[in-house]
This record gives structure tokens, sequence and C-alpha cells, in this order.
């Protein structure tokens, strides 16, 4: 790596936005390690688009700095100045040491404003939603920054977009178990998410087979059935069912006597949570700032079907969504993270 390369961008911001993944911390590490010797200034913003949305800049830059040992900085300390040398080892722990939030500064409650923010809330409700995009670029004027790197799925990657439309550059890191940001190939989170549920869905194939079950296992996917797809394959499971391909649920319940018998009378279904039930899963909950409401717990509901069908047998849904962001990320995944950050560097 040379000692010093030339480049027009002498400032970057970098955020991480929407839910965690493993591997998220190794991408924060590579852009501040390829960006000292480039003489490039890196500045973490914390807590996503959050943190660039509501950052005051009554305050001096000093006061604006996030320190673990002061507790004043806990709140409204959204920016963290990065360097080789503290972030020496945040890529063994799983994450973001920078924090997340599904924060859309274009479409914000004014209920959510902070006190700094009150003159933008006259004369508004406040469920009302208000476009703070001219604070967002204000906020990088004043951290005199010269663009962002953004780490995020398809709806954070989005709101970068956005900017991209009012001239600031971005640099996009995609990332989600999904792995359905359009436009890739691989994102951040995917592989540890397919390793996690393999060995905890091998690890309950002997509770299911000493009690007889079935086992519903719902995943990740919204909108696309990739993890719950890879999981099942390597899994060996005996069903799928995943947002892209229509099920029938008596259907189901027919292969579904046929997989119990084997002779531990047990079978194992992978299913993510927006899979095709060929019914309406009921939403829950008011949309968030992307236009997103929770669905219920489609293996949960599920179960209840199955159970009308089939009777004298446990239908046991079990969740491992939020299970699989946690902790240290696969070796691939590091990988992937060090490797998507070069090339946004590359072309900085």
């Amino acid at each position: 790596m040379p000692e010093h390369v030339s480049s027009p961008i002498r400032s970057l911001g970098i955020l991480t936005g929407g839910g965690d993944v493993p591997g998220l911390n190794a991408a924060i590490k590579a852009l501040a390690y390829r960006a000292e010797p480039m003489g490039i200034r890196v500045i973490g913003l914390r807590a996503g688009w959050e943190g660039i949305t509501f950052l005051d800049r009554s305050r001096k830059y000093e006061d604006l700095i996030f320190n673990e040992f002061d507790e004043k900085s806990w709140k409204g300390g959204y920016i963290v100045p990065l360097n080789r040398l503290n972030t020496r080892d945040v890529e063994r722990e799983g994450g973001t040491f920078l924090q997340s939030s599904r924060t859309n500064p274009a479409n914000t409650k004014v209920s959510e404003l902070p006190a700094h923010m009150a003159h933008l809330t006259a004369g508004r409700k406040p469920g009302e939603r208000i476009d703070l995009t001219s604070e967002v670029i204000a906020n990088l004027e004043y951290l005199k920054l010269d663009g962002l790197v953004v780490i995020g799925g398809d709806d954070t990657l989005s709101y970068g977009a956005h900017l991209v439309g009012k001239g600031i550059p971005v640099w996009a890191i995609p990332k989600t178990m999904d792995n359905d940001v359009p436009g890739t190939d691989y994102c951040i989170g995917f592989q540890t998410a397919i390793s996690r549920a393999a060995e905890f869905i091998n690890r309950m194939r002997s509770t299911a087979a000493s009690h007889r079950s079935t086992f519903l296992f719902r995943m990740f996917g919204r909108d696309a059935g990739f993890t719950a797809l890879e999981t099942a394959i390597v899994t060996w499971s005996d069903r799928l069912l995943i947002p892209e391909v229509p099920a029938s649920i008596d259907r189901l319940a027919e292969l579904i006597e046929s997989d119990r018998r084997n002779p531990q009378n047990y079978s194992t279904v992978v299913l993510s949570e927006g899979a095709n039930l060929g019914v309406p899963i009921p939403e829950i909950g008011p949309a968030d700032a992307y236009g997103h409401r929770k669905k219920a717990n489609v293996a949960e509901f599920l179960a209840e079907q199955l159970t009308q069908r089939i009777r004298g047998v446990r239908f046991l849904p079990i969740d491992l969504t939020y299970f699989l962001r946690s902790g240290e990320p696969e070796v691939y995944d590091k990988h992937m993270a060090i490797f998507y950050t070069n090339l946004v560097m590359s072309n900085v």
C-alpha cells in the first residue's frame, strides 16, 4: 500500500443503516485503514441516517464527538473520527459499533425531531412527516465532508441514491441477510446467516425427533427467499416456503404427512417471513419511515393451520431471525466487507 495517494476527496463520512449484520465493523475498519495513507479524513456517523439528520450545528464540533466515557456525549454525540488506531480490533465483534437506525430523512415524523429542530415543527401535527434532506446537506457541509460511504440494504441505500440526485457523492456497500439488494450478487451478512441457521437447525433435529414433532423455522426474507432457500438446501430440510413461489396449505399438509413417514416420525420446514401461502398474512403496527409494516409471524400462522389439518402432531414454530444477526462474522463476510470497501476506495 503506498504511503500517500492524492485524491480530490479529502474527507468521507461513513454510516450503517437498517438492521445489523455480522461484517459491518470489518467494512468500517477497512475504510479507515485505506483512507489514512491516502490522506483522507474519515468521520463515523452514528445511528445511521439519524446521526447526519439530527446533528446539532449550533454546538461546537468537539461537543458532537461521541465518547463512551463521557455520559454527556451519549445523546447527541453523533460523530466518531476514525483512524487505524481506534478501529484496530473492531472487526472481531458483531453488530456495528457506529450503531444503526431506520431513519429516513426524506420521510421523518415531526414527533421524532429533537429539541434543536423545534422550529421545523411549527404548524405541523406530531404524526405528520417532513423531508429533512436540506438538513442532511447542511450537516454534511458543516462537517466538511466531501462524500458519504453508506452501508445498508435497499431502504438505507435508496436514500443514498436520493442524495446523489442532489449532487452529493455517495458510495454504497450492500448488506442484508436477505441478499436481495438490486444490482448486486452478494450482500454482507448472507453467508454468516446461512451458517448460523444451518448449525441451529441441525442441532434442533434431535429435539424434533425425540418428540416426533414438525419444526417450522422462520427466517428473514420479506420479499426474497434467498436465505431460506440456501439454508433449506444445506440442511436437507423437508419443505421450503418462500415469497417467490405460491404454496397451498392443503397440499403442504399432505406432503408433511408423507415426510413424517420415517423411523423418528418428524420433519422440518424452513420458511421466509414473507412466505407465500396463498392467503393474506396480516400486517401489524404502523408503517415505518420506508413504508413497511411488520408481518404477523408466518410460522405461527402456519402452525395453527397445519394443526387443524393434521391431528395428533405437534407443530412448533421457531424464530431464527434475530439470532442470525448476532456474534462475530464468518470469514467470508469479513472478506467481502474488505473487498467492497476496497472497491469503494478505488473509485474515490
